[in-house]
């Protein structure tokens, strides 16, 4: 096969999990009129790792679990945790934040109710949580239709600090001296 280490490179780069040499095998022979012989192929992964262990390239070809994958050196690992700690904590909108309350405080609850709440469209909103994994689908509301309930998920628990939605602090544990009108009396 031409260029058989290129193709091996492109395989393990697009494989998410490590791949065994028996799997590239699969592949390439289902690409192939001719086999592959295994020994090719444990020769051509002994060539790409040779090339990444050079100090120019950031990652390099690791053995896991029976088969290969694409790691990012250890040198760099400081940079990485950087982003990954970057990226977790993003903030969530304002929307989001106003969404996740009223799911919190009134779950189960449905997208049109939440909607009719909020006054405007929360597809994207909803969506955003779900995928932060805030929120979940709880099951199905018996009216017409069928909607979806959203409830707060473990994870919100486990980020606010919350055993249930009982230890929710309620309005008049929230309130400020801003939000009154008018002077004191007592």
């Amino acid at each position: 096969m031409e260029n058989l280490s290129l193709h091996i490179e492109a395989l393990i780069f697009a494989s998410s999990l490590s791949i065994p040499i028996i799997e590239i095998k699969q592949v390439l022979d289902s690409i192939n009129e001719i086999p592959v012989d295994i020994v090719d192929i444990a020769e051509s992964i002994n060539e790409i790792k040779q090339k990444y262990q050079q100090s120019d390239f950031a990652i390099e070809l690791i053995e896991l679990n029976g088969g290969f994958q694409f790691l990012t050196k250890k040198d760099f690992y400081s940079v990485i945790n950087h982003l990954q700690t970057q990226r977790s904590k993003k903030k969530l909108s304002q929307a989001a934040l106003e969404t996740l309350a009223i799911i919190a405080y009134r779950q189960p609850i449905t997208k049109l109710e939440i909607e009719q709440i909020r006054g405007v469209n929360c597809d994207y909103t909803i969506q955003k949580l779900l995928d932060k994994e805030l929120i979940t689908i709880s099951g199905k509301a018996e009216s017409v239709g069928k909607p979806l309930l959203y409830s707060s998920s473990s994870l919100f628990m486990d980020h606010f600090g919350i055993k249930d939605s009982s230890e929710l602090p309620q309005l008049n544990d929230i309130q400020l001296d801003e939000n009154t009108i008018g002077e004191k009396h007592d």
